[in-house]
């Protein structure tokens, strides 16, 4: 039986994006991201938003990549942005308490901005417009054993870097309100 890892979210970032170099040049933009739910509250009648948050985190890949230059200077918190990437679980050992803890995280591989653009070149209302950016990272292969790798990509070759080891992550803090 097939297997397959795609999501596609439309929602708003949590926070700023955080970006992160490697020695080999790659660079790697982590985001907080919000989606919601409608769902009925069974005693009111009522239609509530039930927001649901994810870590998300975009890799310039390659010599060609360059999805997390975009996510970096294009996004801010409460920015609407549709993504497009894999569900990766990660685990680890609390070091304060040695719970083990764990959360699913968005691989980011495509993200379009919905905000309207702010140059005064037009500007969209959220759909799939001409005046929508869109990027894409490139087609990576199975990360050799080892962590970090680097090198050219030619295009339509697979290859680029791979994400590094997740650090620990505390708690699912985004500190704040919901931007929407």
């Amino acid at each position: 039986m097939a297997n397959m890892n795609k999501v596609i979210l439309i929602g708003r970032l949590t926070r700023d994006v955080e970006t992160r170099a490697f020695q080999n040049g790659g660079l790697v933009a982590k985001f907080g991201f919000a989606v919601t739910n409608r769902k009925k509250n069974a005693q009111t009648g009522q239609w509530e938003d039930e927001p649901m948050f994810l870590d998300c985190e975009a890799f310039n890949r390659g010599e060609t990549g360059k999805l997390a230059d975009l996510v970096r200077d294009k996004c801010r918190r409460g920015s609407q942005i549709m993504v497009e990437g894999k569900l990766h679980f990660e685990q680890w050992d609390d070091k304060t308490t040695g719970a083990k803890r764990s959360k699913h995280k968005l691989v980011v591989d495509n993200v379009q901005l919905l905000d309207p653009r702010q140059d005064g070149a037009g500007g969209s209302s959220g759909g799939a417009g001409d005046d929508d950016m869109e990027m894409q990272s490139p087609p990576r292969s199975a990360p050799p054993a080892g962590g970090v790798t680097g090198g050219s990509r030619a295009p339509g070759r697979p290859g680029g870097f791979s994400p590094p080891q997740p650090a620990p992550h505390d708690d699912h803090d985004e500190g704040g309100d919901i931007p929407f």
